[in-house]
């Protein structure tokens, strides 16, 4: 794959130019506040399930810190390789915009090698919500090295909702027994994993983990899903959510007893502490598996009479319909602001003509006698050639400004959930068997959820409208990790021949050098 590297050259005019230009931008962007990051990423004893384990930590902590900002900030993040291998973070739903050599990923960032350190320099420009960053390398999500971001809204723009008393990041995911290399062999041996072991609230097992709430106040809880594969419910004992937000997208606010966060996903819900004081199940429960995992934590009131009583509220299993009628009932807020003061309904998403229309299928199968798994074959045409699977470095061209549907078809068995780095899309559509040209009949063309990351149900399909505003190559990947390790992901190279600043911005001056890069010198600024 050809990576743009907006290598040095050109005549003396054009760097005058350049840094004119530079200069401007930075008097412009010089009011955005910074906020400064010093990570030291380490290996350590972890014990999770209660075995111990080689953990990925960060400061000491697991998970860990989370990242406080405010739209617009600009986040300094210096982080130092203390790892006997390369290592990257990447920043789920952080737009990046103009900028995807920060986005983290092998295949616009180059890993930082054990023993070095590599600044991460990210604006969260226009965005405010719920995210989370993780390591994109090797099998490292499965030994820990993720975290909660949240970005607040700037003072005078209208929230939806009253301050909250208090606001938590809550991480769950399932998880292994076993170490992550111990998987990332499994893989590479070319078998397909076991089933996990748990799941994890916050990194720590059943009850390990408390909320503090005192009674009559309400509460926001940042809910992502960070596990490897598997769709989890979340729900709490006696107490009903509002949900308010989705991946940077103020939602109406529905109330729900349960919540089906999809891997990779995430979600923002107020809780009211309106019950009896006592201690209460928090529960996380897999869902469309044949053994159901659960797990548990507790919702603590400060003048709690008791500990938690009865057994865990049971929650739905199995049931495809149920998950699909929620999806369909989380919606925008089209009256609410979004980063900015202009109400999110202000852009009328259904109105516009698509250019072009892309077809993405799930492919899975044997090459050299290991498993291996794809999207079209790996061919990345804009349709599946239901031609074998075959290894290939996959890359999708589109252009710059385009309005783009994607369908994600999925004739597996398996629910799969895809995430699209640098870009927020609008989930217009969601059904059972093969998507056809009549299935826009069926199209959200109104009020649709804006989002990063979209759940496809077995033997269905999914359709997304994405904008193609953010020049610049964008991981498109699943997120059931060890089909993204063993290949189903590509890369969308959003193009434009325009050398603006005002389009994409050069390569970092700092940037790492690998691959057809190295030793080459990127552009002085």
């Amino acid at each position: 794959m050809k990576i743009p590297l907006n290598l040095a050259g050109g005549a003396a005019l054009a760097a005058l130019l350049l840094c004119v230009s530079v200069s401007f931008f930075a008097i412009v962007e010089a009011e955005d506040p910074y906020r400064f990051f010093s990570w030291n990423v380490t290996y350590g004893d972890i014990y999770p399930l209660g075995v111990r384990q080689t953990g990925i930590l960060i400061n000491g902590q697991f998970p860990g810190p989370d990242i406080h900002s405010v739209t617009n900030d600009n986040l300094i993040i210096n982080v130092f390789n203390s790892l006997d291998e390369p290592f990257l973070l990447s920043w789920n739903g952080v737009q990046q915009r103009r900028n995807s050599y920060e986005d983290g990923v092998i295949g616009t960032t180059c890993p930082i090698p054990p023993g070095k350190n590599f600044t991460y320099i990210l604006q969260v420009k226009d965005q405010i919500g719920s995210f989370y960053y993780f390591p994109s390398l090797a099998f490292h999500k499965a030994a820990g090295g993720f975290g909660g971001i949240r970005i607040l809204s700037r003072p005078r723009i209208p929230v939806p909702f009253p301050d909250p008393a208090g606001d938590y990041t809550v991480l769950i995911g399932d998880w292994y027994k076993s170490n992550h290399t111990t998987l990332q062999a499994h893989l590479d041996n070319g078998k397909k994993l076991p089933f996990p072991d748990g799941i994890l609230i916050n990194g720590r097992g059943p009850n390990g983990v408390s909320f503090n709430v005192e009674q009559g106040k309400t509460y926001r809880l940042r809910i992502s899903n960070v596990g490897l594969e598997n769709s989890l419910n979340f729900r709490i004992q006696n107490h009903k959510m509002k949900l308010v937000e989705v991946e940077g997208t103020h939602t109406l606010q529905t109330t729900y007893s349960s919540l089906d966060v999809h891997v990779g996903q995430s979600y923002s819900v107020l809780v009211t502490a309106d019950q009896p004081a006592q201690d209460y199940y928090i529960v996380v429960s897999s869902r469309f598996t044949s053994e159901v995992l659960t797990t548990t934590a507790i919702l603590k009131y400060s003048n709690s009479a008791g500990p938690v009583s009865g057994p865990p509220p049971g929650g739905p299993t199995i049931q495809i319909d149920w998950s699909l009628n929620q999806a369909r009932s989380i919606r925008t807020n089209l009256t609410a602001s979004g980063p900015r003061p202009n109400p999110q309904g202000s852009y009328h998403y259904g109105l516009i003509n698509t250019t072009k229309t892309i077809i993405l299928s799930s492919s899975a199968g044997q090459v050299n006698g290991k498993q291996r798994y794809g999207i079209n074959s790996v061919s990345i045409s804009d349709r599946p050639t239901g031609g074998g699977i075959y290894l290939d470095t996959s890359v999708l061209g589109a252009d710059y400004r385009a309005f783009i549907e994607f369908v994600f078809q999925n004739d597996e068995d398996i629910i799969q959930t895809y995430h699209l780095d640098g870009y927020s899309f609008f989930v217009v559509g969601l059904d059972g068997g093969q998507w056809t040209s009549d299935s826009r009949n069926s199209y959200n063309l109104r009020d649709a959820i804006a989002r990063s990351t979209a759940q496809v149900y077995p033997k269905s399909w999914t359709a997304i409208y994405v904008a193609l505003d953010n020049v610049g190559i964008w991981n498109l990947r699943s997120e059931f990790w060890a089909r993204q390790y063993l290949g189903q992901q590509f890369y969308l190279r959003v193009y434009t021949a325009s050398t603006s600043l005002r389009d994409e911005f050069p390569i970092p001056k700092n940037a790492l050098l690998c691959g057809r890069a190295k030793g080459r010198h990127t552009r002085p600024l």
